[in-house]
């Protein structure tokens, strides 16, 4: 079966993005079949590779079925998305949520499903299965595979899925009344209050929706390791179990404490000890070099098909210096920012090296700062003044029409320029307001708030060549209207307890990446959930988007996105700039390589990369 998306967006930080997505589920999967009811057949790649060789013809946009006498080559593949570090084997917190520690933890973690290149979802039955036993209500069975352990020879299982759920859970909470365990979603519990329910040393459970989700086939996949968590907290594994399915928030107060700021969070270079960081994947983490890379070593008791080479490096290097990287051959993947350099790089190196281009699931955007603390929270006069000074179409023009002469001013958010619905939500959500920069209304709006002078720092992370660019056209515009316009990109920006964690900006400035999620929005745009940066509010919002989570129809979930379009125009929660363009690059040697436009990134099928020489 797959699932197609209405939109997109997770959190892409140095050269590309910050990140989440959006999708629409198949509601008419009333017989509960999850994998055999529908057919992923005849799907194309969005990302076109000229010159690229495979040991196996993809025949849709999942992963491929690879030959039974595949095995692990003794070699090294080198691959660099960017020169962002490494943050932790824990990737499921708010500071540890981004595309560039996603790339790595996901080869360490199995799963239920995975999102293909086109942003489909594709169930893993190599690792298990699920299916609807009961609609009403919603009721889903999930069967682990018998072979499927940890690297340290754990079984995985119900046990790990019911700490998954507690995680999640918003009803476990401590003494402040905030959640208990610091995740980046807590979606999970909200729509399940019972978690689930089955043996905890079994390999089957169910779980059982109080109301309609949208997203209910992708809301669980893979697990962190329960029977790490329990030791790490002074128990065994059935006292944690019991802790969560009894509610006793004292003895869940030691699991969270380690799930929150334990041994998995160290310092750059200092990977935990191997028996605090098992994988139920492919991969395991072997060598981390501080400012320099994170070396992954094939699972030597993996339970699937093995890695396809014994060592898979991600190096962090600025991607100005990926191209020339890729001809030295100290890289063999390479994922930089698409400019009109980086375009005529890869175009000269055509015949030794595959250059791979599309768009991507990914969009560029303003947020504005809606704490108490910035001059934008109780005034939305001078946000429609910044609004109005904005060069949009300018900075397409200049900035990514070069490299994408498709290119057009985005404006939405959750639907983007090359969905199907597109043109149809923006019609009727907004009215073209932005469309055209108006420095002397923009003026004489500051002017009448007595805010001529008015310092504006757009913080992103730095370096970043194009966001430098986006800053000074914006400067150059909206300092004309009155404001003071300051380039406050930092190489810390996202980092922990940089200016976007503590909220010293007015406006941010980064991207949010996706894969093919209906709900997903809803944790960036509803009141105080975790990926709410800038901290906006508003009940309608609110309303809507719970309504799009309830909602099984497309046409219905459609409509609700138009309405919430419309609200987040009409409050200004941020300014949508331009849809990604993609460019990646690769060694013609190394085979099975295939880019996507889902947040998983190029390296979202690395366990199948081999090189052929």
């Amino acid at each position: 079966m797959k699932l197609r998306k209405l939109s997109s967006a997770v959190a892409v930080l140095a050269s590309g993005a910050l990140v989440l997505t959006a999708c629409a589920p198949d509601a008419g999967n009333g017989d509960g079949d999850n994998g055999n009811g529908g057919d992923n057949g005849g799907a194309e790649d969005p990302i076109t590779a000229e010159g690229q060789q495979y040991t196996v013809e993809p025949e849709d946009t999942g992963k491929v079925t690879l030959e039974d006498e595949w095995e692990t080559l003794d070699d090294e593949i080198s691959v660099s998305l960017g020169d962002t570090e490494f943050t932790s084997y824990n990737g499921e917190t708010p500071e540890t949520y981004n595309v560039y520690n996603s790339t790595v933890v996901n080869h360490l973690f199995g799963g239920f499903g995975y999102w293909g290149t086109d942003n489909v979802w594709y169930p893993d039955e190599n690792f298990g299965s699920y299916e609807v036993i009961e609609e009403d209500p919603w009721t889903v069975e999930y069967t682990i595979n018998d072979e499927v352990t940890w690297s340290d020879g754990t079984p995985v299982t119900v046990a790990d899925y019911v700490l998954d759920w507690a995680r999640q859970n918003p009803a476990f909470t401590d003494e402040d009344d905030s959640p208990l365990f610091n995740s980046v979603s807590h979606t999970y519990g909200e729509y399940v209050t019972e978690g689930p329910q089955g043996d905890p040393e079994g390999k089957t459970f169910t779980i059982e929706f109080t109301e309609s989700f949208a997203d209910w086939e992708i809301l669980v996949s893979e697990a962190h390791p329960a029977h790490v968590v329990a030791e790490q907290s002074g128990m065994e594994l059935d006292e944690l179990v019991d802790a969560v399915r009894e509610e006793d928030m004292d003895t869940l107060t030691e699991a969270a404490e380690f799930w929150n700021e334990g041994d998995w969070f160290t310092n750059p270079g200092e990977l935990p000890d191997e028996e605090l960081i098992p994988s139920s994947g492919p991969y395991v983490l072997d060598n981390w070099q501080a400012g320099e890379s994170i070396t992954l070593s094939a699972n030597p008791d993996y339970w699937g098909t093995p890695a396809g080479t014994e060592r898979l490096v991600f190096r962090f290097v600025d991607d100005g210096a990926h191209v020339q990287a890729l001809e030295n051959g100290d890289l063999n993947v390479v994922r930089p920012q698409a400019t009109v350099d980086t375009r005529g790089q890869l175009e000269r190196l055509e015949g030794q090296f595959v250059m791979h281009e599309g768009e991507a699931a990914t969009w560029e955007h303003l947020d504005y700062n809606f704490a108490d603390s910035s001059v934008f929270s109780d005034s939305p006069d001078l946000r429609e003044a910044f609004a109005m000074c904005v060069p949009r179409q300018q900075i397409v023009d200049n900035l990514i029409v070069p490299v994408n002469p498709e290119a057009t001013v985005l404006n939405a958010r959750e639907v983007l320029t090359f969905e199907e619905h597109y043109d149809d939500i923006v019609s009727e959500s907004y009215d073209g307001r932005y469309d055209d920069v108006d420095v002397d209304g923009a003026r004489d709006i500051v002017e009448a708030e007595g805010a001529e002078g008015t310092e504006i720092r757009i913080g992103y992370q730095a370096p970043n060549p194009r966001r430098t660019d986006i800053v000074a056209e914006i400067k150059a515009s909206c300092d004309e209207a009155g404001f003071e316009i300051i380039d406050d990109g930092a190489d810390d920006f996202f980092a922990p307890g940089g200016a976007q964690e503590t909220g010293d900006f007015e406006i941010a400035l980064f991207a949010w990446a996706g894969s093919g999620q209906i709900v997903s929005g809803r944790n960036i745009y509803s009141t105080d959930l975790p990926q709410n940066y800038g901290e906006y509010s508003s009940e309608t919002v609110d309303d809507l988007w719970n309504q799009v989570a309830a909602s099984e129809d497309e046409a219905e979930q459609q409509e609700l996105v138009t309405q919430i379009e419309q609200e987040l125009w009409d409050d200004l929660h941020g300014i949508p700039l331009f849809v990604h363009p993609q460019l990646s690059g690769s060694d013609s040697s190394i085979y099975n390589v295939r880019d996507t436009a889902s947040q998983d990134q190029i390296t979202w099928n690395a366990e199948q990369w081999q090189r052929v020489e």
